[in-house]
This record gives C-alpha cells, structure tokens and sequence, in this order.
C-alpha cells in the first residue's frame, strides 16, 4: 500500500469535519489538495472511505474502521515526538473547543493571551455556540458541558462547580412591586432562554426558582439576556462569574435562591493523551482552579471551610 503518514492525516481531518474546506483551513492547505490526498489514499487503500454527497463527506463503514487506526497511529506519532522533543515541541497542532456560550465569552477568553504564551505551538480553536458540538463525530477535540455523556468511550471529569442568581436592574427594581418572597416572582417580567430550544435541562432554570415563571423575553444567547436584565426588560437568572462585576445589576432574594451548576471537561477517550489535547485540558483545569472564588458566590449560610480543590478529582471514565 503506497501511502503516507500525512495521508492519514488529511483523512483523519476530513472524517473530523465532514468537509474539504474546513479540513484544508485546519490543516493550512487547499481544497484542491485535501481532495486529491484523500483520493490517492482510497486508490491506495483499494477502498472507499467517503461518501460523497451535497452536505460534505461522510464516512463508510470501512472508512469508520479506518478512523481507528488512523487515530492509534497519530496518538503513537505524537507520543514518539513527546519521547524524542524536550516536551515543547511535540505541543503543537490545532485543538477545537466546544464549550458555553457564557463559559467562553466571560472566563475563557480572559484568559487566552495566558495560554498562548504558556503554549505558544497549539492554535486553539474556539466553538460557543448554543449546542455543544458532537465529540463522537470528532466536530470538536474537548467540550465544556453541564453533564457528563451517560455512554460513550469518553473520559469526564468536573472542571468547576458554578452558582446563579437572579438579577434584576437598579433602575427595574427601583420601579417595580418590591420582592419579599418567591411568590412575588410571579407578578414581575422575567428574560430567559426560548423554551424550545432549551437543549439541556442545566439550563431550564425558571421552574427550578418558582413553578409557573415565564420568560417574556426570549433569547438562546446567554449574552443577549444579559443585555436585556441591563435595559429593565426583566429579571434574569446568570451565573455568577457573569454577573458579578455589573455594577448596575442586584441580586434578587440572595439569602434564598441560589442554583447550582457543573461544569464538565469531556474528551473522546483516544483523544486525551494526545499532547496537544492534554495541554489545553491541564490549561482548563488550572484556570479554573485557580479562580474558583469567581464561580461560587460566597453566602452568609454557606458552609464554613475553604471549597475542596478540584485537582484531584476523579475523572470518569465512561
């Protein structure tokens, strides 16, 4: 068979992406050229690995087979250049992160100029989108979720416990009905996420507080209800390393309603010894312990004693 280790690897990049163009972007190439490696693979392979169709490439039944070979060479190729580097350089390539919209926009992008001196080689590619995209279709390397996946050769570990408020405008309370109890919630306007597109009960949040609550103002981005609870438009349950430096906004019945939340740090199980992927994953989880006072809201009524760290924890492996 007269193939080559890069041949695996523009395979490998298009059974990830289910496009030509996406895997020539990713491996800094042409479509043209993505085409014709995957081509003379088939060719040499004496079979076929793709479908071809109108919505991009999708793998056969040998062509899934195929993926794990591919993917236990890469994993020994990376390893051999961890072996033979002084560890730096075997930290290169590109790692796509699926995670929340709000995890991505109010932590982690803080932060991205810290990862990219700590790993100056990787180029991390950054996915906040409403749905967290398909590990099990290789759409993305590492996800941040609210749970961990039931079933599926993954490793799953908790990244960050988080709390949420609800929160309301100064100028909104100012000018509405005062709020003494949760039954009082119910005469008052609420913002929150369109309840049919709600794709994870983590983030169902307005039955939890108070059964019979209706967002009036709807959106699927966590960032335009955090404009709208700006405006007056309503009150509005976000975490609280969201929130917590918008001056204008005031925590409703705070010694009463608190919700809490996890985040999750998943991989494919193939995936999470790769260097690359290892070091985003260690990043996470450094960054996340060491600013855990920014996720969890410190109460009166909270337990006494520091929050246990998580560096520890068991991960799951599923």
């Amino acid at each position: 068979m007269n193939f080559t280790w890069d041949d695996l690897q523009f395979f490998l990049a298009v059974a990830r992406t289910g496009q030509l163009s996406t895997a020539a972007r990713r491996l800094r190439t042409s479509h043209a050229t993505v085409s014709r490696r995957i081509d003379r693979l088939e060719f040499a392979l004496k079979v076929k690995l793709f479908e071809r169709n109108p919505r991009g490439y999708v793998l056969t039944t040998m062509g899934q087979r195929f993926v794990e070979t591919a993917e236990r060479m890469e994993r020994e190729t990376e390893q051999l250049q961890l072996d033979i580097s002084d560890g730096m350089t075997a930290q290169r390539g590109v790692v796509r992160l699926s995670m929340l919209e709000g995890f991505g926009n109010f932590f982690l992008a803080d932060r991205l100029a810290d990862f990219a001196g700590r790993y100056p080689n990787i180029s991390l590619e950054l996915v906040a989108i409403q749905q967290i995209m398909s590990l099990s279709r290789k759409e993305a390397d590492l996800a941040v979720a609210l749970a961990a996946p039931k079933a599926g050769s993954y490793h799953a570990e908790v990244l960050t416990p988080y709390t949420l408020h609800v929160y309301g405008s100064r100028s909104y309370l100012a000018s509405h009905p005062q709020i003494r109890t949760r039954n009082d919630l119910t005469s008052h306007r609420f913002v929150g996420y369109i309840e049919d597109m709600i794709f994870t009960p983590g983030l169902d949040y307005l039955g939890e507080i108070q059964p019979g609550l209706r967002a009036h103002f709807q959106s699927s981005s966590i960032l335009t209800q955090l404009k709208a609870v700006r405006q007056g438009l309503g009150l509005c349950v976000l975490p609280h390393f969201m929130a917590r430096n918008e001056t204008d906004l005031e925590i409703v019945l705070p010694e009463e309603i608190e919700l809490k939340r996890t985040y999750w740090l998943i991989c494919h199980r193939d995936l999470i010894a790769m260097p690359r992927v290892r070091a985003v994953r260690d990043f996470l989880v450094d960054a996340a312990n060491e600013n855990r006072s920014c996720f969890l809201r410190e109460t009166p009524f909270a337990l006494a004693g520091p929050t246990r760290p998580l560096n520890g924890a068991r991960p799951l492996t599923i």
